[in-house]
C-alpha cells in the first residue's frame, strides 16, 4: 500500500467501527480494548478533521513521504548491487520502529495492547529485506568472482 493508506484515515477508521458494529461485532466482544481504541481513534479523527481539517494534511505528508521511500525501492529491482544501501536503509528502518513505538506510544497514549501491532511492521518488514539483502550479497560474491580471470589475465 507504501503509504496510500495515509490519505483516508478518517473514511477507513468509519468503515473499521462500521464493521465492529455489524458483522464485526463477535471480533468486537473477543477484543473489546481494541474495539474501544479503534472506535476511540476514529472519533479522534472524526471530530478534529471536521473542526480542524488542516490536521488531515499532516497524514497527507506521510503518505506522501511513504511513496517517495517506495520509489526509491525500485533502485534496487533495477540494480541490486549498486542500490543495496536502500536494502540496508529499509532494514535499518525497520529496526528503528521498535524503539519508536515502544518510546512514543506511551507518550502519545497509545494503548500498551498496540504496541506489539506497531512493533510487528518492523519484524515483518526486515524479513523480505534480509532475504533481498542476501541475494545481493551473493550476487556481488559472482561477480567479484568472475571478475577475478580477467584480473589475473590482464595482469600477465
Amino acid at each position: 500500500m507504501a503509504g496510500l493508506t495515509a490519505f483516508p484515515l478518517a473514511y477507513e477508521t468509519r468503515l473499521i467501527t462500521d464493521w465492529l458494529n455489524g458483522p464485526g461485532a463477535g471480533v468486537a466482544r473477543q477484543f473489546p480494548a481494541m474495539a474501544a481504541w479503534l472506535r476511540h481513534a476514529h472519533q479522534g479523527l472524526a471530530v478534529s478533521y471536521a473542526k480542524y481539517p488542516f490536521l488531515a494534511y499532516g497524514t497527507d505528508w506521510l503518505g506522501f513521504g511513504h511513496l517517495m521511500i517506495a520509489i526509491a525501492f525500485i533502485g534496487p529491482i533495477r540494480d541490486p548491487v549498486r542500490n543495496k544501501w536502500v536494502v540496508q536503509f529499509g532494514m535499518i528502518a525497520c529496526v528503528l520502529v521498535i524503539p519508536l513505538a515502544l518510546i512514543c506510544g506511551p507518550l502519545r497514549d497509545i494503548p500498551a495492547f498496540w504496541t506489539p501491532i506497531d512493533c510487528s511492521f518492523g519484524v515483518i518488514g526486515i524479513i523480505p529485506l534480509l532475504a533481498a539483502y542476501r541475494h545481493i550479497r551473493a550476487v556481488e560474491r559472482d561477480q567479484a568472482a568472475a571478475s577475478q580471470p580477467a584480473v589475473a589475465a590482464t595482469a600477465s
